[in-house]
């Protein structure tokens, strides 16, 4: 992919949240929505240390906050308003990589997802550090203490990390990815009625591809939190950007009717997910 801008007023909209890295929405259910990709902020001064590329943002989780707003009553959410280019925090803090052998991006990216450089000067490790400190950590404290909050609440809680990447990016993986990607890393990270529950649910349509398990196993996110012996659980969706983006390249458009079939599906794959969830603890 040509590394294309998105539009100068990206970064303005990403000013907004200069002062609040993350965006906590408490509700009185049992389902937290985790948001860590969707964010646009970049400080201007990492800003102005990145390419073109970095400048355009092209690994965003695009409208992932647009496409579940509203899906799931009572649902909790936590979003990261920070880009992943400043530090991604569905990664590893210490920066162990999350799939072992095969190609990926770091807790603080170098790269695309098509593997084209993304700085003018990369961060040294005292970046890292500082920035990991300032956003990464405030992330994980806002969604570790909501995830508290829901199980005392509950007794329970159940995490539902929210994804979306472009369907085809050969870097990453080979051919086209399904539409709907499931992961709870082979089982570990929620009690399996959770997951067959949402393998159900994706079953009963006929529009869109799923797979459980498949390239994304379920982030650094979904392993950390996933403990369904202590009553948190935790699934990763990532969803293939063409089921609601009307292209998967800048602007990355919202899609409104493609949008519409697949918040169908979302909202059944959640509400099957909270009802198997609950029933574990009648």
């Amino acid at each position: 992919m040509g590394c294309v801008g998105v539009g100068k007023n990206e970064g303005e909209i990403g000013e907004a949240y200069a002062m609040d890295p993350v965006t906590v929405i408490k509700g009185d259910g049992p389902v937290i929505l985790g948001q860590p990709h969707s964010g646009l902020f970049i400080p201007a001064e990492i800003e102005a240390r990145l390419n073109e590329c970095g400048r355009a943002r092209l690994d965003t989780d695009w409208h992932v906050d647009r496409l579940y707003d509203g899906l799931v009553p009572g649902a909790s959410i936590v979003r990261a308003n920070f880009h992943r280019y400043v530090i991604d925090a569905n990664r590893d803090p210490s920066g162990a990589s999350l799939y072992p052998g095969q190609n990926t991006t770091g807790l603080v990216p170098v790269v695309t997802f098509d593997n084209a450089p993304i700085w003018t000067r990369a961060p040294d490790d005292a970046e890292i550090e500082a920035r990991r400190m300032l956003y990464h950590a405030a992330y994980h404290r806002a969604l570790a203490g909501e995830i508290a909050r829901v199980k005392a609440q509950h007794g329970f809680s159940v995490l539902y990390d929210c994804h979306s990447i472009r369907s085809e990016a050969p870097f990453l993986f080979e051919g086209r990815l399904p539409d709907l990607n499931l992961g709870d890393n082979g089982g570990k990270t929620c009690d399996r009625a959770i997951t067959r529950a949402a393998k159900k649910a994706c079953k009963g349509q006929n529009v869109f591809s799923y797979v459980v398990n498949g390239r994304f196993r379920g982030g650094w996110t979904t392993r950390q939190y996933g403990r369904p012996h202590e009553n948190i659980h935790a699934i990763q969706m990532e969803i293939a950007q063409s089921c609601y983006l009307e292209t998967q390249a800048p602007p990355f458009a919202y899609d409104e009717e493609r949008a519409k079939a697949l918040r169908g599906v979302l909202r059944e794959i959640l509400s099957e997910i909270a009802r198997a969830a609950s029933g574990l603890y009648r």
